[in-house]
């Protein structure tokens, strides 16, 4: 019975420990950078005791560089499952007191362990990375184990959520996990994303920058668009994570969670029936109009630093979650460019991949035009937003406010691309182009001719408009489904998304599409 006992007090020692890492010295200096370890950022994501932690005893196998020297259990990372609001997830969370959190062979093995777990059970995954990349000391091993890592994000892909929170360094090749995931979160100050460090752009290029610079939160925010979320500390990003599952399905075979809600759906929004200015080059905040229509104002933005003149995000209508693409006025009065393209058509993938609607507002006038737009492959970009609409069986609701012309109306989720439930306000102007640019190609003749040229386009200019500026002749052929109340507008869009709550819609057969990149 003693032996017992000693083997169980051995059991204790170990866990207590593996628990600390790379050693109190390492945790305090984790400490005094702002930095939790992983084990503290994994109690504050999960609920309270339900995470389960595997393969705490697991050790490095390299011996060579003096490794024999430095083994920790764990090696480097922290690894099992837990719930968040009573549902299922599994966890990795790199430990930087270890050897810098770098990444080894073994400690690739855990992570692809809860990899594989996490989609044989249908349950999301998040990783929390805080890394130091890949452990030089396993050369082409560590190499491997990244590749492994990579294969596997690649597999999930579409089939369980896959949220990368990155709390500290991620450099080289680190960075393609997250890439490769659903969604990135950063924390300003702490975290920093790049391909090749500032010493090494140094020698390559010439070029003097710093880390914050070449990968730091904000710049991958509003520039670059790597990260679709910044926060303040470690503590906003956990909470984020949680509420951002609280938007998702488990996999791709579930639809998402429905909340209680005491919003009653029948609630008017006078202001909306006001919102729209008399000019039709004046701007109206988009904002104003999602924060009426949505449960409790209640919206969860994505990207919203990067490609302002788009907002994407998640919302409840009525308990349901919906993902919401909307064109923003404020912003390039609401034109698609490069990026808001490549940004909402990422965004409508994934809602269609997990089952979630899509409700669309639109007021565009049209592309960005110009040489950078046209020498950067706008054509491209702006089909993979074409695409994704196109390819999407979800239900879609489209609501056109104002301004629907040329390409852009089209993109925007029209009638031909599937769009189940398209509106129109009264005020919705559908048409090839706004009134001055079509008299001039209809009757660039006849003001040349006539004697005043300007009192010519300007009748025929309100004709054009009297035609137009109004969304009847697009609904005189059914391709607008209704015109509404912009009061009314939350309960339209309710009432559509209930009666799309059984639709079944599948696309040809194939390996797969071949999505214009």
């Amino acid at each position: 019975m003693s032996n017992q006992l000693d083997k169980v007090m051995e059991l204790i020692e170990l866990r207590t420990k593996a628990r600390l890492g790379g050693g109190e010295k390492a945790i305090e200096k984790q400490h005094s950078q702002g930095k939790y370890t992983a084990r503290e950022r994994i109690m504050m994501l999960v609920d309270e005791g339900s995470f389960e932690e595997l393969d705490m005893f697991v050790e490095h196998r390299c011996v060579n560089f003096g490794m024999k020297g430095k083994i920790f259990l764990g090696d480097g990372v922290v690894t099992g499952y837990g719930t968040v609001a009573g549902r299922l997830i599994y966890i990795f969370a790199q430990d930087f007191t270890v050897i810098g959190g770098s990444l080894s062979e073994t400690m690739s093995k855990k992570i692809c362990k809860v990899m594989d777990l996490a989609m044989q059970m249908g349950a999301p995954i998040v990783g929390l990375n805080d890394s130091g990349g890949a452990r030089i000391q396993e050369g082409i091993n560590a190499l491997a184990g990244y590749a492994e890592i990579f294969q596997r994000n690649i597999l999930a892909s579409g089939v369980i959520p896959q949220i990368s929170a990155i709390l500290g360094p991620c450099a080289g090749g680190a960075v393609y996990s997250p890439a490769l995931t659903d969604f990135i979160i950063m924390a300003q100050g702490t975290s920093y994303m790049f391909l090749t460090g500032p010493k090494v752009v140094k020698t390559v290029t010439g070029e003097s920058v710093t880390q914050e610079q070449l990968g730091g939160a904000d710049i991958h925010a509003s520039r670059s668009g790597v990260t679709h979320f910044v926060v303040k500390s470690c503590e906003d990003g956990i909470v984020l994570i949680r509420k951002l599952l609280s938007f998702l399905p488990q996999n791709n075979l579930e639809e998402p969670p429905i909340i209680p809600n005491d919003d009653p759906i029948d609630r008017l929004e006078n202001i909306l029936n006001e919102i729209i200015p008399e000019s039709p080059s004046k701007p109206y905040d988009m904002y104003e109009v999602i924060g009426s229509i949505v449960d409790n104002g209640e919206f969860l933005e994505v990207h919203s630093d990067y490609a302002c003149n788009i907002i994407i995000g998640f919302a409840h209508f009525n308990g349901r979650s919906v993902g919401i693409v909307a064109n923003q006025p404020k912003i390039l009065a609401g034109v698609l460019d490069i990026n808001a393209s490549r940004k909402a058509a990422r965004f409508v993938r994934f809602c269609d991949a997990f089952n979630i609607p899509i409700v669309t507002l639109v007021d565009v006038p049209g592309f960005l035009p110009g040489t950078t737009q046209e020498y950067g492959g706008v054509i491209i970009h702006g089909a993979k937003l074409l695409y994704a609409y196109g390819e999407a069986t979800v239900p879609k609701v489209t609501v056109t406010l104002r301004k629907s012309y040329g390409g852009a109306h089209i993109v925007m989720s029209c009638k031909q691309l599937r769009g189940d439930m398209n509106y129109a306000w009264p005020c919705a102007e559908i048409a090839v182009m706004g009134s001055a640019g079509a008299v001039e190609v209809l009757y660039a003749k006849e003001a040349r001719d006539s004697a005043n040229p300007e009192d010519v386009l300007k009748k025929k200019g309100d004709e054009y408009k009297k035609f137009f500026a109004n969304p009847y002749n697009a609904a005189k052929f059914g391709y607008i489904d209704d015109v509404i109340e912009p009061r009314n507008t939350r309960f339209r869009i309710i009432r559509a998304l209930q009666q799309l709550a059984t639709k079944k819609q599948t696309n040809p057969a194939k390996k797969h599409d071949n999505l214009p990149l």
